[in-house]
Formats: structure tokens, C-alpha cells, sequence
């Protein structure tokens, strides 16, 4: 089981910048088992460079519910479930500072970085770049990601079933395979981070 999330966020640095959008999808093998999707209403202003890039404005989040409301949801909606991200360490950041500043710590969960796992199984110049984007086009995904993180979501959620069908192709079926070869980089010290997540 394994649930893909995409974050949008009013900047890069998960202990000043915030939320304001969670997405996520749920899969099982080829089957995908639900979508989790909101807004997020961050409690401070989105920069301009934000809104020109995501399309997330203050207007659009005015009535969006806050972070204390949404992340119990979104937590229940992860439970018993490997977390994919692309570039895990991003969500998996502002997830953990968000936890924290909802009084709500983060659940200690498995990790798999499609970053991660393009580095490992693409041979040297087979895309330009390791860009969600870049790759989705690559594997022909059905939906093109647009820094709306539902439409991430659903663009790693093909990355990643691409990255296992490679894996299976070259005779990896465990989980351990997936876990080694997705495991996140080393990341900065999260907020209430004590041991290493994956």
C-alpha cells in the first residue's frame, strides 16, 4: 500500500514557510484506491513568485480549512501506508513541521523517493533532468504535473509504478529493493526530527 503525496507551500524552508495544499493518492499494485485534496489556508500571505507559479492565491484560500483541521484527515489517509514523494524530503518536512505545530508529531513512516529511485535506475542522459515533470513525460503519464499537488500526486503515482515495472523487468521484486533503492536523502535537520525516517 502506498500513498503518493504533493504539497503546495508559500516557500522552500518548512520552519517559516506553510501549507496550502495537501494532496495525496492511494494505491494498491495498479489499483488506486482514493485521492485526498484541500486547500489549506497557511495564515500568511502567499509571495507573488508563489502565486504566479502554483496559481494558489490569498483569494483562493480565504475560505480554505487551516492546518489543524486537515491534518488529522490527511494522517488517517495515510495510515498503514508506504509515503511516496518526489523529492521526499520537501513534503516529508513541512509534513513533520507541520505535525509540530499542530501538536500532532508526525507518524514514523516508510519512505520512498521517486527522486531517489530516478537516480538509481536511469542510466546517465536518459532524461535531462530529474524533474517530476521531465520524467512524467517520460513514462507518458496521463496527467501532467502543474504545481497543483493533486495533479503531482497523480504524476508520481505513475512515476512510481514505471520505476517498479523497471525494477520487476530487472528481476527486483521486494519491497526491501524498493525501500533501498528509494530511500530519501540525508535531509537538513527537520523540526522534531530524532531519528532518520525510511
Amino acid at each position: 500500500m502506498f500513498t503518493i503525496v504533493d504539497l503546495e507551500t508559500t516557500g522552500l524552508d518548512p520552519q517559516e514557510a506553510r501549507i496550502t495544499e495537501i494532496a495525496a493518492v492511494r494505491v494498491r499494485g495498479s489499483d488506486r484506491l482514493g485521492e485526498f485534496a484541500t486547500l489549506v489556508a497557511p495564515g500568511v500571505p502567499i509571495p507573488e513568485f508563489i502565486t504566479d507559479l502554483t496559481g494558489i492565491s490569498d483569494d483562493l484560500v480565504a475560505d480554505a480549512p487551516p492546518l489543524h483541521l486537515v491534518l488529522p484527515a490527511f494522517t488517517r489517509f495515510t495510515e498503514d501506508a508506504i509515503l511516496v514523494a518526489h523529492n521526499a524530503p520537501f513534503d516529508v518536512g513541512f509534513l513533520r513541521a507541520a505535525g509540530l505545530a499542530c501538536d500532532r508529531p508526525w507518524p514514523d513512516l516508510q519512505v520512498v523517493d521517486t527522486l531517489a529511485l530516478a537516480r538509481a535506475l536511469l542510466p546517465p542522459g536518459t532524461v535531462p533532468n530529474m524533474r517530476l515533470g521531465t520524467l512524467a513525460r517520460y513514462f507518458e503519464a496521463p496527467t501532467d504535473p502543474t504545481h497543483r499537488a493533486l495533479a503531482d500526486a497523480r504524476a508520481t503515482a505513475h512515476v512510481l509504478r514505471a520505476f517498479i515495472g523497471r525494477m520487476h523487468e530487472s528481476g527486483r521484486h521486494e519491497l526491501a529493493d524498493l525501500l533501498a533503492l528509494g530511500r530519501p536523502p540525508a535531509p537538513r535537520a527537520w523540526p522534531g526530527q530524532t531519528t532518520p525516517i525510511g
